[in-house]
């Protein structure tokens, strides 16, 4: 079983459209999370609590909200970057201002950079890295809600606890939607063997929309999510 008392605190982890954003301090990093549209996007915010370098993890929508939301921690640092997690539209809509206002680089999984909107300067694989301040941020390559989706991962080397922003592939309940049995079969192979595979059950999970989940609570389902095909 999970063990939860070393989660509570980021699960459920819900934010409201327009509303406050939730913030999580811990020993080394401060993670924070907004939603910025209708469509309840989530945009996180993933800062060094000793230089405060940060990195914004889709510019989704509200470029004026957002300017306030990297303004939020303290230390106040450099943005080291602006990652979108896939090229669907509604994660990208503040992406040109922001990047034109913080001329902060911009990183994109390399199959999906050429639709974005501006651009990008790194174009990334699984396997790569990205680094804020003294933090290591693991590319995960997740294809099939988009060819190039990624998803990044961050270990607290504190509590152990491995925290991955997972854009529109993993959510509570399923995989991200896809428009074939062969996205499917994609998207899911990849949750499975780079997600599930690697990562513990205390893992938490920061979705694109709506709220947080762990892979303790979701591997149960893995099998049922293959089944139905969604």
């Amino acid at each position: 079983m999970l063990p939860m008392s070393r989660i509570p605190a980021f699960v459920p982890g819900h934010v409201e459209p327009g509303g406050p954003s939730l913030v999580w301090r811990l020993a080394e990093v401060e993670i924070r999370k907004a939603s910025v549209s209708a469509e309840d996007n989530n945009a996180y915010l993933f800062t060094d609590g000793v230089s405060g370098s940060r990195l914004l993890i889709d510019a989704a929508d509200d470029a004026d909200r957002l300017q306030g939301f990297i303004a939020e921690p303290e230390p106040a640092g450099d943005l080291v970057g602006i990652c979108t997690t896939h090229q669907h539209w509604d994660h990208h809509r503040a992406l040109l201002a922001l990047a034109e206002h913080t001329r902060a680089p911009t990183f994109a999984g390399a199959a999906d950079a050429p639709a974005l909107p501006v651009a990008v300067d790194h174009h990334l694989e699984h396997g790569d890295v990205i680094n804020v301040g003294a933090h290591r941020i693991d590319v995960i390559g997740l294809r099939g809600h988009t060819p190039g989706s990624v998803a990044l991962a961050w270990q607290d080397a504190h509590s152990g606890v491995v925290h991955i922003f997972s854009g529109d592939s993993l959510f509570p309940g399923g995989v991200g939607k896809t428009n074939s049995a062969e996205e499917f079969a994609s998207l899911i192979d990849d949750v499975e063997k780079r997600i599930f595979d690697v990562f513990g059950d205390d893992t938490v999970i920061y979705p694109g929309h709506g709220d947080n989940t762990t892979l303790g609570a979701e591997r149960p389902h893995l099998d049922q999510w293959r089944e139905r095909g969604w």
